[in-house]
């Protein structure tokens, strides 16, 4: 019983660190969409100042 608990809990934590990296996958996808609309926002703030 106690190889089927160490088995079960061996992969409980397999599926766990897959989704953690899922996880992280998205978060770093994320950042660079906030790195871009940043970039975004900061030319069109310069662009604005330098029309007038």
């Amino acid at each position: 019983m106690k190889k089927l608990s160490l088995f079960s809990m061996a992969i409980l934590a397999s599926f766990m660190l897959q989704s953690c990296e899922l996880v992280e996958g998205i978060f770093k996808a994320g950042m660079w969409w906030a790195f871009f609309l940043v970039a975004l926002v900061v030319i069109g703030l310069f662009w604005l100042l330098r029309r007038k």
